[in-house]
């Protein structure tokens, strides 16, 4: 018996390991080293000398890869390293500090690329595997399991990060931008944060979600994003006005203030506003204001029902593009 418990855990060993190897050997040569030189921004993952360095992935044979943001924030020189010991210029193709992710490119052809996986199909307790670059050690590998689902988490803007992967691999710094990678040798997350001081909890963007900021950013260089142009924060309903109109929700959007001009101003909404609902749907929150602008196209009429004193008012606005990549609403 203890014989078969032995060659049992032998194989258990081989085949945890045969996974391991062999989803490095399909994906390490596509995972690069990026360096930063450029003015100090004193933010995470940035050297006292004004640089920085972080992890990406080739995602495709011609030089496009997939990072955090934050590790190419700046303005900086690229440089990434490959792991044939090649380095290369790198530009900047667009960023997204929303999510947190960024597409870059070196020249070349027929370079090593992994493919993406789909994130929405993950699993509590699979096993993934980091690739990346901690603390200038080139091409480390590290395993664990998906330790959660759906986690939120704030973005450097301060905007809410949705469905964020919770994993217990070891990460350190220089591995953000690295790859989340399945058995399967597919891309599932791009690693983002891990929390200083706690041991097996890390963090990373859903390929589902990068992959939709790679295809605006491919198509049209950057992420639009509809914008409102209000200065907002979260605002409980008075309870006898919420029984005058019979609403079922219980708090909504206030209007802290209104952009001269923008489209909020043009539709006739004013400070004082409480935000019900955009589209019919209900809003209780600034991050579901966020929600609905960052899916709602650029110029598209968006119905807004807002609580004036205890009045309901419904009023059509024209959003036009974000000015910059990050607040479409702005919270107080």
């Amino acid at each position: 018996m203890a014989q078969s418990t032995a060659v049992s855990d032998g194989e258990l060993l081989d085949a945890y390991s045969s996974a391991v190897t062999s989803v490095v050997d399909a994906v390490g040569p596509a995972v690069v080293s990026i360096s930063v030189r450029g003015p100090d921004t004193r933010g995470p993952g940035w050297g006292r000398r004004g640089g920085g360095s972080g992890s990406g992935v080739l995602f495709t044979p011609d030089g496009y890869i997939l990072t955090n943001a934050h590790v190419v924030r700046g303005g900086g020189r690229l440089e990434v390293a490959l792991t044939d010991g090649s380095t290369h210029p790198a530009q900047l193709c667009g960023a997204d500090p929303a999510t947190d992710t960024a597409v870059i490119r070196i020249e070349g052809t027929g370079l090593p690329h992994a493919q993406f996986g789909e994130s929405a199909r993950l699993r509590v307790g699979q096993l993934c595997i980091a690739i990346g670059n901690p603390l200038g050690f080139s091409s480390t590998v590290s395993a664990g399991v998906v330790s959660a689902l759906g986690r939120n988490m704030r973005a450097q803007d301060g905007r809410l990060m949705e469905n964020i992967i919770q994993s217990d691999v070891a990460l350190n710094p220089g591995n953000s931008g690295g790859p989340l990678v399945d058995t399967r040798a597919r891309v599932i997350g791009v690693n983002t944060a891990m929390i200083f001081g706690a041991q097996g909890i890390s963090f990373a963007v859903p390929i589902d979600t990068a992959r939709w900021v790679v295809g605006q950013i491919m198509t049209q260089g950057r992420v639009r994003r509809s914008w409102l142009g209000i200065v907002a924060q979260n605002r409980r309903i008075d309870p006898r006005v919420r029984r005058h109109l019979d609403l079922l929700q219980e708090s909504g959007v206030e209007v802290m203030s209104v952009e001269p001009s923008g489209p909020a101003a043009s539709a006739g909404v004013r400070d004082g506003d409480i935000v019900l609902a955009l589209d019919g749907r209900p809003v209780q929150s600034v991050d579901d204001v966020h929600r609905t602008l960052t899916q709602w196209p650029v110029g598209k009429p968006l119905p807004l029902a807002a609580l004036r004193r205890t009045e309901r008012v419904d009023v059509v606005a024209l959003p036009t593009e974000a000015r910059d990549q990050g607040q479409s609403v702005t919270a107080g």
